[in-house]
Formats: C-alpha cells, structure tokens, sequence
C-alpha cells in the first residue's frame, strides 16, 4: 500500500481539538502524523490528495444508529449495499440495530455482523444487541453473552420497552456488565396507532396522532430508573423541547444520561407531510418548528451528544401506501454531513463542533475507539468540500434504499473521498 499523503486541507479532529490548515500522512493504513502547511518532505512514490486549501479532512464518521436488511429483508437492503452509502456519505463505522430477521439477540449473529462489515473492507459494523428476545419486550435477552460477542450496547431498537418493572431489572442487570441501555423514548400505549404528531396538522389531514408528550413521559420515567439503578441509559433520536428539557436537567444534576438526534428533527418540521407524503413518514414523527427550533438549541449548548442517521431502508411498496399504514422511516447515510453543515453554515453550530457530534462523540457514548485522527489509529479519514452544492434526489442515491425525506433539498456540502484503513473506498479515485 503506497503512503498517502493530504497537503493543503483544513484538518480537524474535535477528539484533540485539532482545527487547522495543515498536513496528515498515511503509511501501512494507520495513520503516521501531521504537520503545517508546506512542510518539507514528502514518502518516496506516495499519493498526494492536494485540499487546495478548500477541503476538509476529518475521521471517518461514526454512524450511531442505522437500520440495514441483512439477515431477512436483504430486498430492502444488504451489509454491501448499506457500506456503499455510508462511504459515499463520509461514514466508515456504523451501529446496526438489532431488530432484523432473525433479531441480534444471540451471540453468534452479533459476531456474524463485525465479520460481514470487515468483508466489505469498507466499515466496521458496531452491532447492538437485543434487549428483549426476538425485540418482542417480554423477555431479557442474554446480555451478558452478547456483550461478550462483540455487542456494544443494547436495545429494542424502534420498540420502546413499556413495562417499567421490567425496564428497572433491564437496568439494574446491565449495569453488571458496564452495558448501555438506548432507548426508543415513546410511550407505546400512548403511541399505538398513532402515525403523526398530534395537533392541528393531523387534525386537519385526518391522520390518527401521538401527542408529543408520549416522548416526554417515556423519558421522565426512564431518568428516574436511572437514578434507581445507576444504570448506564441513552436516548435515541430525541425531537422535542420537553424531552430535552428533561435530559439538560438531569444532566444538571449529575445523572450520567446521553441522547442523540437525527437531521430530520433539526431540519424538516412536521409540515412536510402536508401532502401525505409518505417519505416523510418516520418514527418518531416530524414535530412542529418549535420542536424544532429547541433541537437545533440542544445541539448548540451541548444537550445531544450525538447526529445519528437514523437510516431506516424501506423498499418501494412499503411506501406506495396510504400514509396512515406505510412504513415508518427514512433512509439517510450519504445525507447525514451535508445535513448537519446545514447547522454550520446557518452559523447554529461551528465546524469542528458538527464533526465532534458525528465523530468522536458518538464513538465516546459507544466505547469505541474510532472518530480520530491520533497518531497510530487506523486511517479511516473523510474529506468533503464543505461549500458545494447538491441537491437530493431519490432514486439517484448510493445505495439499495431510496425512501429520504430530504428528496429535492438542496444541501451544501460533498464528501470528495473517503478511506478505510488508507485504502481509498469512496472518491474519483478509489479501487
């Protein structure tokens, strides 16, 4: 492997809060150091990337929370197919959730997930383990075997676990083994047949609603079996101000609690299903501009630890239905940076602090040791030009899944490479 070398780019790792123009090398795939700009000397027949001080070079990111096909609904997406889009998106680590067919909730199909991410040689795959058997909330699976096969956090993916007598045992189990537990914050009794947020909106489409606060509810309970157990808890894909008010306050008070959004929650408000759109049908539902005005706060100060993609493939028929009974979910890896740059050319977020959120942060809630750039690490690197312009358009996307709520939205902001392990696997020039 030739030694690669990135001259002339913004190089930036909130890991060390690394944010300047410079130099990185790459040699034997791990990354071998920086330097300033125009430093002398150069490896002996390497690759020069030249940023033309445009670019931006920044870890791989790390996908918190993605839904994939493999194994039992390959017809909506496979292992392969879900690497092509997240290295087309900048990603090069992502958790998988283990509500497939059949569920991760045995040891042998966790380890199957690491092997089948390591043979696409372009991701690692972070499998979570299930909570309950079969993600059916009626029994624990066997955490403690799963954590010991490679699981590194557990839950019931887009299944809230509603039972609190059980929840506090989940917890209070996990905690023995250091487990993290992330939650689908939804109170399903109030949830159930509910397909949009409750209010006017749905009032008006005639759609069947779940309050917002069904959100609020689950996490105010949870946060008190946190304090009960001292367990370790994290909340998926947080949309509303009442949630967050409860986790920032928590915080406040010193529970060791995390939580991550997704760029639908920060970018679309509930009014893009006006039509009946169906692309836009998620779980949890899109919110009102309130809503989503004190997401895009709670990335700002702090509160959310994390922009996870959220991806959820749906094949085509799960969508071609009345909005009422479609699938629930949309796809979002090659769209998660450009996104959250939103954020940053909005002036909400600052650069380094909008990779932090999609590098390192997610790496640190997950005890992983990827979303860097330190000496010696493996050079999974994403290098994107922060101010080009493109525009989604479903169908035209990498990857087996099609179904983004973002489908017409105008994005700044193209990821130009990436690489895993140094080998180039997304880019004009990769293999």
């Amino acid at each position: 492997m030739k030694p690669v070398v990135f001259e002339n780019v913004r190089l930036i790792d909130p890991a060390s809060g690394l944010d300047r123009p410079g130099r990185l090398l790459v040699r034997d795939g791990v990354i071998a150091g920086t330097d300033l700009p125009g430093a002398e000397g150069r490896p002996e027949g390497a690759d020069v990337i030249d940023g033309r001080n445009e670019l931006v070079l920044c870890p791989g990111l790390v996908d918190m929370r993605v839904t994939i096909g493999e194994p039992g609904f390959e017809y909506r997406e496979t292992v392969a197919s879900a690497a092509r889009a997240a290295v087309a998106g900048g990603i090069t680590t992502i958790a998988v959730l283990p509500n497939t067919s059949p569920t991760i909730d045995n040891p042998a199909l966790a380890r199957l997930l690491r092997t089948r991410g390591e043979e696409t040689g372009m991701i690692d795959i972070l499998p979570y383990g299930a909570l309950t058997r079969g993600c059916a909330g009626k029994e624990m699976a066997e955490i403690g075997l799963l954590a010991e096969a490679g699981a590194i956090a557990f839950t019931d993916g887009p299944h809230a676990i509603g039972d609190s007598r059980m929840m506090r045992q989940m917890m209070t189990y996990a905690k023995g083994f250091g487990a993290l537990i992330v939650q689908h914050p939804e109170d399903p009794s109030l949830a159930r047949g509910g397909c949009a947020t409750d209010g006017e909106l749905a009032t008006r489409l005639g759609l069947p609603g779940i309050p917002p606060a069904a959100e609020a509810i689950l996490i105010a309970r949870d946060l008190r079996l946190a304090r009960m157990t001292g367990g370790r808890l994290h909340f998926g894909h947080v949309s509303t101000a009442e949630g967050l008010d409860l986790i920032r306050s928590a915080r406040a008070d010193g529970l060791k609690v995390t939580c991550d959004t997704a760029p639908p929650y920060f970018d679309l408000n509930e009014t893009v299903i006006g039509d009946f759109r169906t692309y836009a049908k998620l779980s949890p539902p899109l919110r009102a501009e309130a809503d989503r005005r004190a997401v895009c706060a709670a990335l700002a100060d702090g509160t959310i630890d994390a922009i996870a993609s959220d991806h959820m493939p749906c094949d085509a028929d799960d969508k071609r239905q009345p909005f009422a009974v479609a699938a629930a979910g949309g796809t979002g890896l090659c769209t998660l940076l450009a996104v959250t740059l939103a954020q940053v050319h909005a002036g909400n977020l600052g650069m380094s602090d909008a990779i932090g959120l999609l590098t390192h942060r997610p790496a640190r809630v997950l005890g992983s040791d990827a979303g860097t750039l330190e000496t010696g690490r493996p050079a999974d690197l994403c290098l994107f030009n922060p101010d080009t312009g493109w525009i989604v358009r479903a169908g035209e996307l990498p990857g087996k899944a099609q179904n983004t709520p973002f489908d017409g939205r105008a994005l700044e902001g193209r990821v130009i490479g990436t690489w895993k392990k140094g080998r180039q696997v997304h880019g004009a020039q990769a293999a």
